[in-house]
């Protein structure tokens, strides 16, 4: 049985997608990127503002999911220029301390021009 996952604490989605869905005790989260779920808009002029609206967002999802952080198996980060790299592991480091499995990209565009993108796959408890 799969459940959706919904929460006004991050970004609606913007096409025909879920926040994210739990199949298995297992959630799968779809990409977050840095959009205050308060306002619809893009907030941040760097990759270090970015990174942490992006960690929030992910955050609200995983308690959403009655997860957190620690239960992160993996994630997926895309970034769309790869100079931005070291900035975006300080942030990243701070929030994954388990240091889940990881694959990080550099795209050419990623919605909305922004600068990061983070997917997570998290274990749910209970």
């Amino acid at each position: 049985m799969l459940k959706k996952i919904s929460t006004d604490k991050a970004p609606a989605a913007i096409g025909p997608y879920s926040q994210g869905i739990i199949a298995n005790g297992m959630l799968f989260a779809s990409g977050q990127i840095p959009i205050n779920p308060a306002t619809g808009n893009v907030e941040g002029e760097d990759i270090t503002a970015q990174a942490e609206l992006v960690m929030k967002n992910v955050g609200a999802l995983l308690a959403e999911a009655g997860t957190d952080y620690t239960n992160v198996v993996k994630t997926s980060c895309f970034l769309a220029d790869m100079g931005d790299f070291a900035a975006f592991n300080e942030v990243y480091a701070r929030y994954f301390t388990e240091k889940p499995a990881r694959s990080c990209v550099a795209v050419k565009t990623l919605p909305k021009n922004v600068l990061c993108e983070v997917e997570v796959i998290a274990v749910v408890n209970g």
